[in-house]
């Protein structure tokens, strides 16, 4: 394990180089927070990719593979499917827009400030739960690697991110995400998947090991294929995590395409798990968790050396999605609640004191997130309250804003507070893992969304034609925005 060792070691004292290189080009708000807006298309497919494809989706993706055979994909494929509508259909306008956070959109197109507010609420809940899931993860990948106990591998892993996260912000987690997502491809694309087939036997060998269920694209069940349909692909399209990638690129040209071939790339990696967990459920029939499939075949399968990349790919596909979430969270703290709190006016002051606070917010939340993660132990759970707060609060003002003239404020305020209490409520009486509080939360909340929008004064054609200036692009930049060449 000495070369493993060697490898992981060598891996995150990258991570924290990155973080270091990272801090000298993020010198405004625009480069610490979207990455001064720059990114071409290389970079922005492989970042895009590496945030939305996280632990969840390797160690998780692997096990439901395990569990359901090849239908196990599907999980992740909503992901990859709601990256390609965000980019096919809305991604273009988001870059646009110029904005740093969601609720300074809900803003823009409602006007008042009332919405950004609440929404900013529900969206650090959102991205705090996100965080803390990710920094979870930890504990499973250090246990396999150093055998230390729970704790000491969630403030271990989740310092390393802070860390780089708080030097450089989006600068530093771009550069880390580009490695991390070489190395989840060669890791677990390129080197897992083969071995594992071939460890199994090959296609036929594990046809003829297992039930034919295990074949089945549909065997999953289709609700719960509809459920994760609601809840990823949805989520995809309006969280601030995806979204604050989006705000990163140089072109909307660039957020359509590339976003789509890091949506495409997300379809070939579901079906990767879902492979690599049918061959381990051959090889170890009887595992007592299916979450335990990816870090036993890693352990037990893979060469020296060969297995430290794959762990390391492991560890980068969780860091890629901590650190996305935990810079969202700290974005929308920061600029969407306590700015409004302080009565500060939305117009940046200087770019250093924008850059410091932005940074004291990474630093806290941070912190608050390693310390909900020691505190809190099923992910499943706090994934799903997340994803759910998301989607049943959010979905319906945000899409409606961007599709519908007629939507309203006070319909945006009605749909947020319905959809977020519906949610909740639901969650208490049916149980936080039920099918119920995203399905009837959304309903509620497109429900009040159209009823209070209708019954309420049309939005002010003066908030609406600066709105659509901003759609098409030809508002002036930001204050807070430093005019630089493209690289």
């Amino acid at each position: 394990m000495a070369v493993d060792y060697l490898v992981i070691v060598v891996y995150l004292a990258g991570m924290l180089a990155m973080g270091w290189w990272g801090m000298r080009r993020a010198r405004s708000k625009s480069e610490f927070l979207v990455a001064g807006r720059r990114l071409g298309p290389a970079m922005y497919s492989g970042t895009m990719a590496a945030i939305v494809l996280g632990g969840a989706s390797t160690i998780g993706g692997v096990g439901l593979g395990y569990q359901y055979g090849l239908s196990g994909a599907w999980m992740v494929f909503t992901i990859g499917l709601g990256l390609l509508a965000l980019s096919v259909f809305f991604s273009a306008r988001i870059a646009r827009l110029k904005v740093y956070t969601v609720s300074e959109m809900l803003d823009l197109r409602y006007g008042g400030g009332r919405a950004g507010v609440i929404s900013g609420v529900v969206m650090w809940a959102y991205t705090l739960m996100l965080a803390v899931t990710s920094t979870i993860a930890y504990a499973t990948i250090f246990d396999v690697l150093f055998d230390i106990n729970r704790t000491l591998a969630i403030v271990l892993g989740g310092s390393i991110v802070v860390a780089y996260s708080t030097l450089g912000g989006m600068w530093s987690i771009t550069l880390t995400d580009m490695v991390q997502f070489v190395v989840k491809t060669i890791g677990v694309l390129l080197l897992l998947l083969p071995i594992a087939v071939v460890k199994a036997g090959g296609f036929a060998a594990m046809k003829a090991e297992l039930p034919t269920g295990y074949f089945d694209p549909l065997g999953i069940g289709g609700e719960t294929i509809f459920t994760y349909v609601l809840i990823y692909t949805f989520g995809m399209l309006i969280g601030q995590d995806i979204w604050q990638r989006v705000f990163t690129a140089r072109s909307d040209r660039t957020a359509k395409w590339g976003g789509t071939v890091a949506g495409t790339y997300c379809l070939a990696y579901a079906l990767a798990g879902a492979v690599i967990g049918t061959a381990a459920k051959v090889l170890y029939p009887k595992l007592g968790s299916a979450d335990d499939a990816f870090a036993t075949i890693v352990k037990e399968e893979l060469p020296v050396g060969v297995r430290g990349l794959v762990l390391a790919a492991a560890l980068a596909a969780v860091m890629s999605t901590s650190s996305g979430a935990l810079i969202a969270c700290a974005t929308v703290a920061n600029n969407d609640i306590w700015s409004r709190l302080r009565g500060l006016a939305k117009a940046p002051s200087d770019d250093h004191d924008e850059v410091r606070g932005n940074r004291a917010f990474i630093l806290l939340m941070g912190i608050a997130v390693i310390g909900t993660a020691i505190a809190i132990d099923d992910v499943v759970q706090a994934l799903t309250v997340a994803y759910n707060l998301l989607v049943g609060g959010l979905l319906v003002p945000i899409l409606g804003g961007l599709v519908w003239r007629r939507g309203t404020v006070y319909g945006a305020l009605a749909s947020v507070v319905v959809g977020g209490l519906a949610v909740i409520v639901l969650m208490a009486t049916h149980g936080i893992l039920a099918n119920e509080p995203v399905y009837y939360g959304l309903l509620a909340s497109l429900a009040a969304y159209l009823a209070v929008s209708l019954a309420t004064p049309a939005t002010d054609a003066a908030v609406l034609a600066a709105w659509r200036e901003r759609l098409a692009g030809r508002s002036p930049e930001l204050p807070s925005e430093r005019v630089a060449a493209p690289q």
